[in-house]
């Protein structure tokens, strides 16, 4: 089921609740689509509401992003951080959209992002934790050129991670992602990071890892 009404085109699976459903919002990598995390869907907790969205950004000649990336400059990653503020800001405002517009629960508000979705669910988190209480940050990393600059005055107190990584990932150095961990004990957040043998992807025990995770904290 698409919906455009809202901001972000979007697909859903709805819950077994009529009312007050916990919501979890995917956001698929670089070059992807709305349909690449929905196979999640149908093995996650059905009292769940799946909101999985189309980023902003069309690429050529299919998939889409939420911000671009030149592979060609230095250190071989160069983000458009701006573009990456507005989905940043995009994603906030569609989560208001969405409690609005569908019987959820706006105080157990879910992101699962893969990639550089896993980036902007950081960023979200990160500068309105008042809107999102879990986050499972799958193949990605922190970008602080994302965050705002108040980060150490911000209450994460309700805040929750799940964060994984392939150990041999040739997309996004596993290095990269091994920054998080620290990162988010400076700020006192509550988290769990994993390692599975494999590149830029979900193994499936990295799966039912983070479906536990989830099943345990909605």
């Amino acid at each position: 089921m698409v919906n455009t009404a809202l901001s972000l085109q979007h697909i859903i699976r709805k819950s077994s609740l009529i009312e007050n459903a916990p919501l979890l919002i995917m956001l698929h990598g670089y070059g992807s689509d709305e349909n690449d995390l929905f196979s999640f869907a149908n093995e996650l907790p059905e009292e769940l509401f799946i909101i999985s969205v189309k980023a902003p950004y069309t690429m050529q000649p299919y998939g889409n992003a939420w911000y671009a990336i030149n592979f060609d400059a230095e250190k071989g990653k160069w983000n458009d951080n701006e573009q990456a503020k507005e989905s940043r800001d995009l994603i906030a405002k569609f989560i208001d959209e969405a409690i609005a517009a569908y019987p959820v629960n706006k105080n157990n508000v879910s992101l699962l992002g893969f990639s550089q979705g896993s980036i902007l669910s950081y960023a979200v988190a990160l500068t309105y934790p008042e809107k999102v209480k879990n986050v499972v940050a799958l193949s990605g990393y922190i970008n602080q050129d994302i965050f705002p600059d108040d980060i150490n005055q911000k209450d994460y107190s309700n805040l929750d991670f799940y964060c994984s990584h392939g150990s041999v990932d040739q997309v996004i150095p596993v290095q990269w992602a091994q920054q998080t961990p620290p990162f988010l004990k400076s700020l006192n957040i509550a988290h769990k990071y994993s390692e599975f043998p494999v590149g830029h992807g979900v193994a499936p025990q990295n799966f039912y890892e983070l479906k536990d995770w989830l099943s345990k904290r909605i």
